[in-house]
């Protein structure tokens, strides 16, 4: 007999874990969360793991411990979802049916698409800051440069936190200013966008400390194919596509991301969407076109930029839609689009955008300009909100 909860819910990252919270304390008590990993991580911590700033051990919790009490934890993986006869099919072969169903699995990561990267981030000179095993790895490779070519790479598409992609970047040419060899290092960033972030005001701030360090950053360009072997880089300019490649001493590249491909086979993803999001109500958050299906995060087909600042939003909208929906209502609340990025441009000073889904200032004080460089932004990125994180938006108070 197939297993069966009022709600079920696909994740138990931010997204899953935190919404579990705050809808069992909207009283919902039968919740199914299917999860397969022991693990739970803060992944905003890596930046600063790949930086030297932060312990690998700071960012990892096991995920029984976050996993609300109450909640049933489905160890297994999601492979399919049959919106018309409410079912989630697992890995294992079992099936769970739901009343109501929400789909957070994330991202994946699809490294084949750029050849040779998968090999370069586990080569002796490669790594990322997106793999939780390889950020240890990355502050190695830059805190032990002293001279030559350092490569930060960004893909274009929706990715996590796309300004994650940087913080590394400004984390290490600081450290080697102060180590005196910064003058013996060549950065370069390689950004697909026209600009280095897209809020204007952000982006001004960002070009003084690019400059500040002397970085290379090259726009409208994106990593094409990586030789781990020759430690040779080519980058394509998408506005001309003509292509350079460049030799590297350290290599630090983020990985192309989509839906998980099981989630692209179902038929959430509207019929047009390649990357094989969930189509749902960019306000409400709500299925399109199945009423009893929900998502929010990553794997959201929702149109902000994606980070955990948006999502802390989005679970409070999604939660009481659903409690609404369950009594019969109609959603009345509505997700704004907001989403924050921290960009950590030195060892202790953070500058701190908050920007809607147009990516236009969308500051929480009204009136305060916090994308200025400043060291109370750097102590509420890196101290404040990982206590948070563990202590309240997982626990469905924030």
């Amino acid at each position: 007999m197939a297993a069966q909860h009022e709600v079920v819910i696909i994740g138990g990252g931010n997204a899953g874990v935190s919404l579990a919270a705050r809808l069992e304390r909207y009283g919902v008590k039968d919740i199914g969360l299917i999860e397969p990993k022991e693990h739970h991580l803060y992944q905003p911590l890596f930046s600063h793991i790949a930086g030297g700033r932060a312990q690998a051990k700071e960012a990892v919790r096991t995920q029984e411990s976050v996993t609300p009490k109450g909640v049933s934890w489905i160890r297994d993986s999601a492979v399919d979802v049959d919106g018309n006869s409410n079912t989630v099919t697992l890995a294992s072969g079992a099936t769970v049916a739901y009343g109501q169903l929400v789909v957070c699995p994330g991202l994946q990561f699809d490294w084949d698409d750029v050849p040779g990267l998968a090999a370069a981030v586990h080569s002796p000179h490669g790594a990322t800051h997106y793999e939780f095993d390889l950020a240890p790895k990355a502050w190695t490779l830059l805190s032990g440069l002293t001279e030559g070519t350092a490569v930060f790479t960004m893909p274009a598409g929706p990715i996590k936190c796309g300004g994650a992609s940087q913080k590394p970047m400004y984390l290490a040419c600081d450290y080697w200013r102060q180590q005196g060899v910064l003058d013996k290092i060549r950065v370069v960033m390689v950004q697909p966008y026209p600009t280095v972030f897209g809020v204007p005001e952000v982006d001004r701030e960002l070009d003084r400390k690019i400059a500040e360090y002397g970085i290379e950053l090259w726009t409208d360009s994106e990593l094409v194919s990586v030789d781990a072997a020759g430690r040779e880089a080519t980058v394509r300019n998408l506005k001309t596509g003509s292509e350079e490649t460049l030799r590297y001493d350290v290599l630090n590249a983020v990985p192309p991301q989509s839906a998980p491909n099981w989630l692209k086979a179902t038929d959430l993803p509207a019929a047009s969407d390649k990357g094989g999001f969930v189509e749902v109500d960019r306000q409400t958050l709500r299925h399109l076109r199945y009423p009893n299906i929900w998502s929010l995060g990553d794997a959201a087909a929702t149109s902000n930029s994606k980070a955990g600042g948006a999502l802390r939003k989005q679970t409070k909208v999604l939660a009481k839609n659903l409690v609404a929906a369950r009594k019969g209502k109609a959603p009345t609340e509505k997700y704004n689009g907001y989403s924050v990025c921290p960009f950590t441009v030195s060892r202790d000073t953070v500058v701190f955008a908050e920007f809607d889904d147009r990516y236009r200032p969308m500051p929480t004080i009204p009136r305060v300009p916090t994308w200025n460089e400043s060291r109370l932004s750097w102590v509420v990125d890196r101290d404040i909100f990982p206590q948070v994180y563990w202590n309240l938006i997982l626990k469905g108070r924030a």
